[in-house]
């Protein structure tokens, strides 16, 4: 079989891993415009923080690497049509500029996610930058030795994640955020109101329900940021709004959502049987809605990726979907979260309530302890458990997971309430706190039914 992978980071590294294990007489070729695979963007703000000591390190395989299991590596080649139909694919060599046609049996879409840039005036300033490839972290660590303010636009993951590193180096530091919370695709505002205060006592300046409007610069040669409710200025900017799928190239050929990421199905194949997609080019099976949403995130690609190296031989093996589960380190304390929230619950339609747990995760006899937060979202009608939030000095990280495969396996809150886990002083009480959560949310659930039917 002879096998094409268009792009190669998390998702498009792992399908040829999978595939030459599995089969390694197979003919893959990799094509792919940049001059590096397998970058892991979530660690920029561990080295711009100085956590990591090398950016290189962020790297968990190489072109070499892949060589070796089998695979034709072309880098810095630029795949211009795809022409489903005839199965072909036409590139550039972007140091030559000489075309080359090829020709595959399957197609295994791995294009990745470009950053949002969003149509403002002036945002084409050489001191707003953006960030997400490696060349991007280069050009930011470098840059950001030289200017003492930095301004962040956006306050998603990257964008909390790059504040904490630049107030942890003596930077001082703004967060511009359009919504009313940072971290809104993953927490509540109640949550995240932990991370906001945070920041703030770190002294950054966070300025929620501002959106941008446009770049300039002032008299001083500083960059001038306008917003709806004022200007500020910056010595340097990084705008964090997100990502988009890089998909032009099946655009028409393939059904796409209405963000433009690649549908597909329980074996991660696309509308056409040839093609299979992975990583932030496509949707995932959301598992608390049941519906297809996108969502980018490294977790997501290398599962994806894996399971289309195995799928294009067969339907073998079913996409379980994904809870979108996430954590982050917000100067030592650690932020986890699962599922959904409870304001996108409500968006969905579903009738959903939660419960928050604010307790000592472990007894107050024990040497030391930290008050841990939980607030756990859950399905009024059927008790199905939603989603969770985890806050606390306490590394409860793991908590998540547990959470997470509740929701996959469609536990309830009744279910969880009295589900077998460990008690030992060092770690928790006689009840777990995810058994006191949900006994929280059960408790609360039958005082509602008892005042309805009195």
């Amino acid at each position: 079989m002879k096998v094409i992978v268009v792009g190669c980071t998390h998702a498009g590294t792992a399908a040829v891993e999978q595939i030459l294990q599995d089969h390694p007489d197979t003919e893959i070729t990799v094509y792919e415009r940049d001059d590096n695979i397998s970058f892991l963007s979530c660690g920029i703000a561990l080295y711009l923080g100085r956590k990591v000591k090398h950016l290189e390190d962020m790297f968990y395989a190489s072109p070499k690497d892949l060589e070796k299991l089998g695979a034709k590596v072309h880098m810095k080649y630029d795949v211009l049509k795809i022409d489903s139909n005839k199965k072909t694919v036409m590139c550039e060599n972007m140091k030559t500029h000489e075309i080359v046609n090829d020709s595959y049996d399957k197609l295994i879409m791995t294009t990745g996610s470009t950053v949002a840039v969003p149509p403002i005036m002036g945002i084409s300033d050489t001191r707003i930058l953006m960030c997400k490839s490696y060349a991007q972290a280069q050009a930011i660590y470098e840059t950001a030795k030289e200017h003492k303010h930095i301004t962040i636009v956006g306050g998603g993951y990257i964008g909390v994640e790059l504040a904490e590193s630049y107030a942890n180096t003596d930077h001082k530091v703004t967060l511009i955020q359009s919504r009313d919370q940072v971290l809104n695709n993953y927490i509540d505002k109640d949550t995240s109101e932990n991370v906001t205060d945070l920041l703030k006592e770190h002294g950054v300046d966070v300025f929620l329900n501002e959106r941008v409007t446009g770049f300039d610069r002032d008299d001083d040669d500083n960059v001038l940021i306008e917003t709806n409710q004022g200007d500020h200025h910056a010595d340097l900017v990084i705008v964090c709004t997100g990502f988009v799928a890089n998909t032009e190239l099946l655009r028409g050929q393939v059904d796409m959502d209405r963000h433009s990421a690649i549908i597909i199905n329980e074996y991660t194949q696309t509308s056409n049987p040839d093609i299979y997609a992975a990583g932030d080019a496509c949707t995932v099976n959301f598992n608390p809605t049941n519906k297809p949403a996108y969502m980018p995130l490294a977790t997501n690609a290398i599962r994806q990726g894996a399971l289309a190296g195995i799928n294009i031989f067969g339907n073998i093996q079913k996409y379980m979907g994904t809870q979108a589960t996430s954590g982050m380190e917000p100067f030592g304390n650690t932020l986890a979260s699962t599922g959904l929230t409870l304001r996108h619950a409500l968006k969905d339609g579903i009738n959903a309530d939660s419960v928050t747990y604010h307790d000592y995760y472990r007894p107050d006899y024990m040497p030391t302890t930290e008050m841990l937060t939980i607030k756990l979202i859950y399905n009024k009608d059927n008790h199905l458990i939603l989603g969770a939030q985890f806050f606390s000095k306490h590394e409860v990280a793991q908590s998540a997971n547990t959470i997470s495969v509740c929701i996959q396996n469609k536990n309830t809150i009744d279910d969880l309430a009295f589900m077998d886990m460990l008690f030992q002083p060092n770690y928790d009480n006689p009840f777990n706190y995810l058994n006191l959560v949900a006994q929280q949310a059960v408790a609360k659930e039958r005082s509602e039914k008892k005042i309805k039917n009195s």
